[in-house]
């Protein structure tokens, strides 16, 4: 299998990483993205998105010409489709856009030749993998002799390149042969367990997984609103709840970020809404504690104003969805970012890992705090941890909302 050609379709977070590690094992790897300006920074030994130690794999392969990228379709052995599955809203209900991933399935239907293996990556709604082989079935003659299973990853960013090597994986095909031969292929690069099952289970099974770290944070951040009524402190308060031998309670955050956790439990609901109901309060619970932070923040510059008559110059620490990365897919610091600006323009942004932000600036931390009157905390990135103790905060008004201080 080591001298089968492989298509990665969409060269995110995931897709570019996976081509990487393939590389790796000298497979020979054939990059497809529509963005022209990541194909050709790929093709000139350059990554898009900050991952630990992706730059070095990628300037390898690339020098040993084991990768290329195009924004065309070109025929392989191996299709594996890793592009985006966001979320429509309609009304009431959010509804999973699986158009990126039915548009590739067309894409390369004409290309596909017996006994290719096609896997798709993207965290999608059960049923997505059997839309791909009706497509199949509509537009090629060998849709009957491909390999096509359902197969997602389960990685955190900062630590995706490990993780797709020694994390478990599922593979779920459309049928044994498919589910066999695409575990197999796993099996060469990954060190953690490939567990067979159906398409199906599968692509729950991605959700459930994501729904379940939801509702946990949900119940985290829940906590946290009803100690800051009672005048609890919250890290006290989990602190000693989590010293129960059973009980191990998250710490709260500014809501839910990423393009997994935010997202994937809307795909269960969707299914089913009736049987859903503990699934979407955890997804309005952590939408709300935004919300909720929102309204922290405007009651202090509100009181500032009243009491100074002027707005505070206000500084805004952390803009990623999570510490110590440069993704910002659906970060709820974005959002409290943009609703603060519609009513004060005079905010500093201090992102180490982020260098703009829709044609604003990053700065420094020190220039940030000596010009700053309101100091919010939304992000614990490592650097602002182990800065704090050089913060001079005396006479600031500082928002914590991730512990930093």
């Amino acid at each position: 299998m080591i001298d089968k050609i492989i298509s990665i379709h969409g060269l995110g977070y995931i897709g570019l990483p996976t081509a990487a590690l393939l590389t790796e094992k000298n497979f020979k790897v054939q990059g497809v993205d529509t963005n022209e300006e990541i194909v050709n920074k790929i093709n000139d030994g350059s990554v898009h998105i900050l991952e630990p130690g992706l730059q070095d794999i990628i300037t390898k392969s690339i020098d040993l010409k084991l990768l290329t990228a195009s924004t065309e379709s070109k025929i392989a052995e191996i299709y594996i489709i890793a592009v985006p599955t966001p979320l429509i809203e309609n009304k009431e209900i959010f509804e999973p856009d699986i158009s990126h991933v039915l548009n590739v399935a067309k894409d390369i239907s004409p290309l596909l030749k017996k006994g290719d293996i096609v896997i798709l990556e993207s965290t999608s709604p059960i049923g997505t993998t059997k839309k791909i082989l009706e497509i199949f079935q509509q537009r090629t003659n060998v849709s009957e002799s491909i390999y096509l299973a359902y197969c997602p990853e389960r990685v955190i960013p900062g630590n995706i390149i490990s993780e797709l090597v020694n994390n478990d994986r599922v593979v779920g095909g459309i049928n044994k042969e498919s589910t066999r031969i695409v575990a197999d292929f796993y099996r060469i690069f990954v060190e953690g367990d490939v567990v067979e099952t159906n398409s199906e289970t599968a692509e729950m099974c991605k959700l459930s997984e994501n729904s379940f770290r939801d509702i946990n944070i949900a119940f985290a951040n829940e906590l946290s609103l009803l100690a800051d009524n009672l005048n609890i402190d919250i890290n006290e308060l989990i602190r000693i709840t989590n010293l129960h031998p059973r009980v191990n309670i998250h710490q709260p955050g500014i809501g839910v970020g990423g393009h997994c956790i935010a997202i994937d439990p809307w795909f269960l609901y969707y299914h089913d809404p009736q049987n859903s109901k503990l699934i979407k309060a955890a997804r309005e619970i952590n939408t709300n504690k935004t919300e909720w932070i929102q309204d922290k923040i405007q009651f202090a510059v509100e009181v500032y104003f009243e009491k100074n008559n002027i707005l505070p110059k206000i500084s805004i620490f952390g803009l990623t969805y999570k510490p110590d990365t440069d993704d910002l897919r659906n970060s709820p610091a974005c959002k409290i970012l943009k609703n603060l600006q519609e009513t004060n323009k005079d905010i500093m942004i201090v992102d180490p890992n982020v260098s703009i932000f829709e044609n604003t600036k990053t700065i420094g931390s020190q220039e940030a705090i000596s010009n700053s009157d309101i100091i919010i905390f939304l992000v614990k990135h490592k650097e602002f941890a182990d800065q704090i103790s050089t913060f001079n905060l005396k006479n600031k008004i500082i928002l914590d909302f991730v512990g930093i201080t």
